[in-house]
């Protein structure tokens, strides 16, 4: 008999390398046995050492992909990388909204390459936290909280307000605690230490590590648990080899 593997989704660029993106996201899915199905939002030309240039695809080519997919699949979970501006970030998120109010939607802030190339920037702070209202979990790194949030406080600003959606701030440049990483939910701060502090860097990391929480949403984990089980197998992913290419296994 066939597992029956719910449907998860990634909405994110494709890179050649197969590091990160699409490729990286689809593997890590299947080696959490759920049923990956995947949109481009750009072509970029890069290795896993350096960026060169990214082809947009359009956002009506997306939302027609989004309707289709979810016209065909009940998709439980929904991961968004990067994206060129907050407006066509807004129109995938309230499209899928509107498909399927239920699915989870987890926002990997990439908001440039590791080799100083953006992506995208944060012009629009209305629109910024209506999109955030509309999503369950982002995942930014130190410097991409405070593009985010620029009076952000590491350590109890979130608990004394309503915050927009449930956040997991990256340890990998927390320079007191290398590699602790915190999950701010509406009342409460998680703290998610390392397994292994000793970790090799990788390329797409990032995007693996946000893969591994949505698959791990769609699979019925709590949000705290879906966080501290990807925390895991991103270590493993990290110390997979010496490169900045990584191989997944479980």
């Amino acid at each position: 008999m066939p597992e029956n593997r719910p449907f998860v989704l990634t909405i994110a660029g494709f890179d050649p390398s197969g590091g990160a993106g699409v490729l990286a996201d689809c593997k890590t899915f299947e080696l959490h046995h759920v049923a990956g199905l995947a949109i481009n939002t750009g072509n970029t030309i890069q290795t896993e050492k350096e960026f060169f240039e990214i082809e947009w695809t359009s956002l009506d080519f997306v939302l027609r992909s989004i309707k289709i997919l979810f016209g065909n699949y009940d998709i439980k979970t929904v991961k968004i990388g990067i994206v060129p501006s907050l407006s066509y970030l807004k129109e995938i998120i309230f499209c899928i909204k509107k498909l399927s109010p239920a699915t989870q939607i987890i926002w990997d802030t990439v908001l440039k390459s590791t080799t100083e190339f953006d992506f995208i920037t944060i012009e629009n702070k209305s629109d910024l936290i209506e999109i955030l209202n509309k999503i369950d979990l982002i995942t930014p790194n130190y410097s991409e909280i405070k593009k985010l949030f620029p009076n952000f406080d590491f350590k109890d600003n979130l608990l004394d307000k309503k915050i927009p959606t449930a956040i997991l701030l990256k340890g990998g440049h927390n320079t007191k605690a290398i590699g602790t990483d915190y999950l701010y939910s509406q009342n409460e701060i998680f703290e998610l230490s390392p397994n292994n502090t000793k970790c090799y860097p990788k390329h797409g990391s990032g995007c693996v590590h946000s893969a591994a929480i949505t698959a791990n949403l769609a699979l019925g984990q709590e949000m705290r648990f879906a966080c501290a089980n990807a925390k895991i197998y991103i270590e493993k992913y990290l110390n997979s080899t010496l490169t900045l290419i990584g191989y997944h296994h479980v």
